[in-house]
């Protein structure tokens, strides 16, 4: 019978398929008598007895049918991996499965601070690295934290960023599986990198180093000392010394970043002694294996060795893009420090920029210009928008990820059944302007109710009246939030008044926000006292992620509404009779609101047919707002349909737009094409306790307005009434 579990020094070549990649790279670095910390590899036969009895073979292709994976967003993709990693976390090991776990480690690997490490068999490839795609742990200690890291690093198998990898390089995640590494922690002075080929410079090695654990240097908080050198010779060509701050330390239970003292700071880790230790195993490692390396090392100088932690051969990629949507996707991951910084750059830069932008483009009187001056206005703040909008995808998309980090941390220490509780936490006081802005509509129309003569008079065009008090109010609105005609639909819809809306609202039953139900004093008080400046943290980096979710949006919805006023302005003009000037940059501009809210093509196998749809009686997409809804739908493809938005209708449409979440305190639900629990729709949905399902492939096409819908915010169904 096949081990579950075999030690690192007798792992041979033809254990790839049970120990992965990364484990019989570390066995023949081992038998060749480099040094490698002592471990030992739980093989896939372990993972593969784990999902066949608790069931998780069948559950999860449940999960990622909902929606062709190529269909998915990033905050879809985003949501299935923690939708997964949850599933794994709140199913805990067969009792029969952990005791031959338990008896297969070696008592001094139990009872000692560890490395719990992925190796999956497609890992650490010639043609396949998954870098930094599974989950690692650092200073796990005890058996209990062994075990219950070893789930997470089998959920990683299942991460968004290692099943778009695998969807690139055609992999079937289905019939993937893992080995998990267990491996002594050395307590490394300084660790680092190593190319046999640098990338970029071929011609030469590099290595990097920094003070303490390499985890650091892994997660982008510590920048390394970094040295070129000639391959034979290993003189320095090249040396970067960064500013030094921090290093990686362990912690009572994993790893945390410290700042270094004033000797460490002002003396590199990379001296040319190490320099030269490390190019030397550097070599080892290349002969042995035949191929260039990239390596992993630590030094101890307590023990005075030079341990190999990892290596495995520079991936040749035989994807054609790696500068593609992937890579750039896999740069949205952040550790803490980073949010931490880039929340800084967005509030305190961006937003004021932006703000500043829209400001100034608000006082440039449109009408008064000349035909050339107004076509320049129009490709200035094209381009302005351009610009802001690139800068968005680079700054403001990333710092999303505080909301997916905390919601990680939060389910690691309390284990919820529903993955997606730590949101309440967040929601609330959060902040939001769309729902500041919300709450303001709300007052005005409780002006609207508490005084049906004013509602009276404003339903009645013209006609005078005693207005001052709800006018003045109107006017407050319209100078704190901007002018809501433009979302609508402006000249183009007939400029719906925003009255006629308050109207809808004084008529409709008041609108409650959602109470916040989860314990922050629970959450907080789950940590150690160690951690509860980390717990503190990543707390607030991901409430300040939850409210710029939606406020940079606004921000960008108010530079959209400056190049709105210019085109209606060139509209209505040339509905006079053509004007070049102005046809040339109205025919090449770009309706940004209405290319959000129109519907996307149908998916694969759909045709729109009338026949087609009419089958459609029951839609799968996510769960993403607890909840039951009935009502009939109201389908939003343009602005302009949001005017005849009434009370108690459901909101259909590709996705809901920040500047369009102003007839959510109307609606008995919601549906989007568009899925992710970070989507704006989701997240609106939750602050107002609406039932809301996303991710509805074809939604737009597949339901009518005045359809009959029954909204399931619990299972992620919408049923469309037969007729």
């Amino acid at each position: 019978m096949r081990p579950l579990c075999i030690d690192l020094t007798k792992v041979s070549a033809a254990d790839l398929p049970l120990v992965g990649g990364k484990a019989a790279a570390l066995g023949r670095l081992a038998c060749a008598g480099l040094p490698v910390p002592q471990g030992v590899c739980l093989t896939t036969l372990a993972y593969e007895h784990y999902l066949d009895t608790t069931g998780l073979r069948q559950r999860l292709p449940l999960l990622l049918e909902r929606k062709p994976f190529n269909e998915m967003r990033w905050e879809e993709l985003w949501d299935l991996g923690l939708r997964i990693r949850s599933l794994f976390l709140n199913t805990p090991l067969p009792e029969k499965l952990a005791a031959e776990i338990t008896a297969g480690l070696p008592l001094r690997l139990a009872c000692a601070p560890v490395t719990v490490r992925s190796s999956a068999p497609a890992e650490d490839s010639v043609t396949a690295s998954f870098a930094g795609l599974h989950d690692s742990f650092v200073n796990v200690l005890g058996l209990p934290a062994i075990l219950d890291k070893l789930r997470l690093v089998w959920a990683s198998l299942w991460s968004d960023r290692a099943l778009l990898y695998r969807q690139e390089l055609g992999l079937d995640p289905a019939g993937s599986n893992m080995a998990v590494i267990v491996q002594e922690l050395v307590l490394g002075d300084c660790s680092g990198v190593a190319f046999s080929r640098c990338p970029g410079r071929e011609g030469l090695a590099a290595v990097e180093a920094v003070w303490g654990l390499n985890q650091g240097l892994v997660d982008g908080d510590v920048e390394p000392d970094r040295l070129l050198l000639e391959p034979v010779t290993g003189r320095i060509i090249e040396r970067h010394a960064p500013v030094r701050l921090h290093a990686c330390r362990p912690a009572s239970n994993g790893v945390v970043l410290v700042p270094l003292s004033t000797e460490e700071q002002e003396t590199t880790p990379l001296s040319e002694a190490t320099a030269t230790r490390v190019l030397a195993l550097l070599r080892q490692a290349e002969t042995l294996f035949g191929a260039p390396q990239d390596l992993e090392w630590t030094f101890s100088q307590a023990q005075g060795t030079l341990f190999a932690l990892q290596s495995r051969p520079i991936t040749t990629s035989t994807i054609t893009n790696e500068d593609s949507e992937r890579s750039w996707y896999l740069s949205l991951h952040r550790s803490l420090a980073s949010l931490k910084n880039l929340r800084r750059t967005i509030e305190e830069e961006v937003l004021p920029a932006m703000a500043y932008d829209a400001a100034r483009l608000a006082t440039v009187d449109l009408v008064s210009l000349d035909n050339d001056s107004l076509a320049v206005a129009i490709g200035e703040r094209q381009q302005i928008l351009d610009d802001w909008e690139a800068r968005y995808r680079e700054v403001c998309i990333p710092m999303a990820h505080g909301i997916r980090l905390f919601g990680q941390v939060y389910n690691d220490q309390l284990r919820p059944d529903d993955p997606f509780a730590f949101l309440d936490l967040l929601a609330g006081d959060a902040g939001l302007l769309a729902v500041k802005r919300n709450r303001k509509m709300l007052e005005l129309a409780e002006m609207l109710r508490h005084d049906p003569s004013v509602a009276a008079i404003l339903r009645e065009e013209g006609k005078p009246g005693p207005l001052a008090p709800f006018s003045i109010a109107l006017a407050e609105f319209a100078d704190c939030f901007g002018d809501l005609s433009f979302v609508i639909g402006g000249m183009m819809s007939g400029n719906r008044k925003i009255t006629d809306l308050l109207l809808e609202m004084a008529a409709a039953p008041p609108a409650a926000n959602r109470r916040m139900q989860t314990d922050e004093a629970m959450f907080l008080a789950s940590f150690t006292p160690e951690e509860q400046e980390f717990a503190q943290d990543v707390l607030t980096v991901g409430r300040a992620s939850y409210r710029l979710r939606d406020n940079d949006n606004l921000a960008i919805g108010r530079l959209s509404q400056r190049l709105h006023e210019a085109r209606d302005e060139a509209i209505r003009r040339q509905s006079g009779g053509g004007i070049p000037e102005l046809a040339n940059q109205l025919a090449t501009g770009r309706e940004r609101v209405s290319k959000r809210l129109t519907p996307v093509p149908p998916s694969a196998g759909f045709h729109g047919s009338s026949d087609t749809r009419l089958q459609a009686r029951q839609l799968v997409g996510q769960p993403a707002g607890p909840g039951l809804g009935v009502g009939p739908a109201r389908v939003i493809s343009q602005p302009a349909d949001l005017a005849s938005f009434k009370a108690g209708e459901i909101l259909v449409c590709d996705a809901v737009d920040p500047n369009m979440t102003f007839v959510v305190p109307l609606a008995g639900g919601i549906v989007e094409r568009r899925g992710g629990m970070l989507i704006h729709g989701a997240i609106i949905a939750r602050e107002y306790g609406l039932p809301c399902v996303t991710g509805v492939p074809d939604a737009t096409r597949l339901i009518r307005s005045g359809d009959m819908l029954t909204v399931d915010g619990y299972l992620g169904l919408v049923v469309i009434a037969t007729p």
